[in-house]
């Protein structure tokens, strides 16, 4: 670890948990680059490196693109192991945090639009990232976004056990997982771009829920309670309860004020209940809404 140098606290030097680590900012000596230093806990499991290090690794190492975050080396030290990744300025939560005022709009736009772009190219390489969020999410100071921790990511199978640490992703999870589905698949993170999406408009969270049947509540008091009939099968999921309160489902302008028709329209594709319903990251990009976006500099990078 002598070619990295921590840079201490007072400069900023810790960026934030990641999924299993703590996240410093560093300076590589050889090339005196900013890097971003990722500590995996090595005690998570008795032998050797956490399997979903492991997996962020050699995920990391196929997905290679501008709107993912690049890993650039993983060295062991001293019973601890470290992922070194380029360094971003800061993530979207604190980006819109630090933010007066709204976001502009064809800033939003940008981002949504390089996310979605990330996602796609995820999703061609069957891999689905599986805790997309504004915290997991990178921008620069120059406009770019970035694609991070893929911690949770994972190649198309049926999911792992459900993980503890979920419940701090809750607001952004997809009705079938809250329901007890048994297959992920890709959808699953399109429904999360469309919560972002609204986030990014309104600076507040969609779904805001500090439970799991608190969050299914708040997202049927906003698109309804479904039935077979806009998501064939529903009420085969695990965790369906035929007694679940039955809401009528209300006009998506009223949460996304600031969102034009275009954006409603495509907001509207993200949340579908029925996760083959929902539009695909491949489709989403050929959206209207993107029309008017300049993509010459997004494109190039």
């Amino acid at each position: 670890m002598d070619r990295y140098q921590k840079i201490e606290k007072g400069g900023g030097g810790n960026l934030g948990e990641g999924t299993y680590g703590v996240v410093y900012k560093a300076k590589d000596r050889q090339t005196e680059e900013i890097v971003a230093l990722k500590r995996i806990r090595l005690e998570v499991e008795d032998e050797g490196i956490p399997s979903t290090a492991l997996r962020e690794i050699s995920l990391l190492r196929e997905l290679q693109h501008p709107n993912i975050v690049e890993l650039k080396d993983c060295v062991q030290s001293e019973g601890k192991l470290y992922l070194i990744f380029e360094f971003v300025d800061r993530d979207l939560k604190k980006y819109m945090e630090a933010t007066q005022g709204m976001l502009d709009p064809m800033l939003v736009k940008s981002y949504l639009f390089q996310m979605v772009r990330g996602l796609e190219f995820c999703h061609a390489r069957g891999v689905m990232h599986r805790d997309l969020k504004p915290q997991n999410l990178l921008v620069s100071r120059d406009g770019k976004l970035k694609l991070a921790d893929f911690g949770l990511a994972r190649a198309f199978c049926p999911p792992i056990r459900p993980l503890t640490h979920e419940v701090v992703t809750l607001w952004y999870r997809a009705p079938e997982i809250l329901l007890g589905t048994q297959t992920y698949a890709p959808p699953v993170d399109l429904w999360a771009v469309g919560t972002i999406l609204v986030e990014m408009v309104t600076k507040r969270p969609l779904f805001p829920g500090d439970s799991e049947i608190d969050e299914i509540y708040k997202i049927f008091q906003l698109l309804g309670t479904p039935n077979e009939e806009v998501w064939p099968n529903v009420t085969d999921l695990q965790d369906w309860n035929p007694g679940f309160p039955t809401w009528k489902r209300l006009n998506l302008a009223h949460r996304s004020q600031g969102m034009d028709k275009c954006g409603l329209d495509l907001l509207e594709k993200l949340l579908y209940y029925d996760p083959k319903k929902r539009i695909s990251a491949k489709r989403a990009l050929e959206h209207a809404f993107f029309d008017d976006l300049d993509k010459t500099d997004l494109l190039g990078n």
